[in-house]
């Protein structure tokens, strides 16, 4: 405030726009405010600067029933959904037994984009996993699993890096880097089913939790700040089909992730990361991955054409 009448002049730079006497600003970052009050009579000319921290706020989480503390799932009862027409999306999380359980109607929280000639359907998923997940004496590949891996803590399957066999200028391609994938990066399947094969955790796709999800092994996938992690994996060929042919895996520095795409914490905990670069998510399992029933368990499903030649 001032009691000068001289003519103000706004201006921002960094992540923020003004207009008039009213700043905007972006979802994170720094916006840095310059005001200019210009001399009028007695009064000379004054600019004053400030910077200002702009913090995302956090999505509601609730901690999942029977559950420790860290078993913290994203509560998206005032999420808009998908979009008219869709259902809103459902997520139970518990505890019991050694065993966390989830369902899930496989609805998105955010509207919903179409990137495949797939609809948007609701879904039916139930996953289990252990509460208690322990490395195994050897990985598990991932390479020809077509389907779900994980999940995360707003009910959305993750797949790996691969699509499936179509189109076939693209079979088992990596649908990234085919940029076949909504701003969330995900889409759906044949059987209408949503779900990602990468992650962004951002507020706009309700997933900037510590924890983000869980694989199938029971660990849990961890968000990435500033990709501090980094993955191994060097892209050696062309990912637009058969995306494992493409890459190849070599350890580097203490910032850089095993082969599965995770690494052991100062307590001895074992974590993976969400990263920019191949495999996005999980490279292979570090632990024994649970047999998953019902539609979890299901494949990412094909249409193929039948066609019939007469002679």
């Amino acid at each position: 405030s001032t009691n000068s009448s001289g003519v103000q002049t706004w201006k921002t730079s960094g992540a923020c726009t003004v207009k008039s006497e009213t700043v905007t600003t972006a979802a994170s970052g720094t916006c840095k405010l310059t005001v200019r009050v210009a001399s009028i009579r007695s009064y000379a000319t004054r600019v004053f600067t400030k910077s200002l921290s702009i913090t995302p706020a956090q999505p509601a989480s609730v901690t999942a029933s029977g559950c420790a503390s860290s078993y913290k799932f994203v509560d998206l009862s005032s999420a808009p959904g998908p979009g008219s027409g869709y259902a809103k999306p459902k997520v139970t999380a518990s505890c019991a037994n050694g065993t966390l359980t989830v369902t899930s109607n496989d609805m998105i929280g955010y509207t919903f984009v179409s990137k495949t000639p797939n609809g948007l359907k609701e879904q039916a998923f139930t996953w289990k996993v252990t509460t208690s997940p322990k490395i195994a004496a050897s990985e598990t590949s991932i390479e020809n699993q077509l389907g779900t891996l994980a999940f995360t803590v707003t009910g959305i399957p993750i797949y790996g890096p691969t699509e499936g066999p179509v189109p076939q200028d693209q079979a088992f391609g990596d649908p990234v880097y085919n940029n076949i994938l909504d701003s969330c990066k995900g889409h759906t399947g044949y059987a209408s089913d949503y779900h990602y094969h990468a992650i962004l955790a951002i507020n706009d796709c309700y997933l900037n939790e510590t924890i983000i999800g869980y694989a199938n092994d029971g660990f849990p996938i961890y968000s990435n700040p500033g990709y501090k992690y980094v993955s191994g994996y060097t892209k050696i060929g062309d990912p637009k089909s058969y995306s494992w042919k493409a890459y190849t895996y070599t350890a580097g520095n203490s910032n850089t992730l095993d082969k599965c795409n995770g690494r052991t914490d100062e307590s001895g905990n074992y974590r993976y990361y969400i990263t920019e670069a191949f495999p996005y998510v999980i490279g292979c399992y570090k632990g024994t991955p649970t047999s998953q029933v019902g539609k979890a368990a299901a494949p990412m499903v094909m249409k193929l054409s039948t066609f019939v030649c007469e002679l």
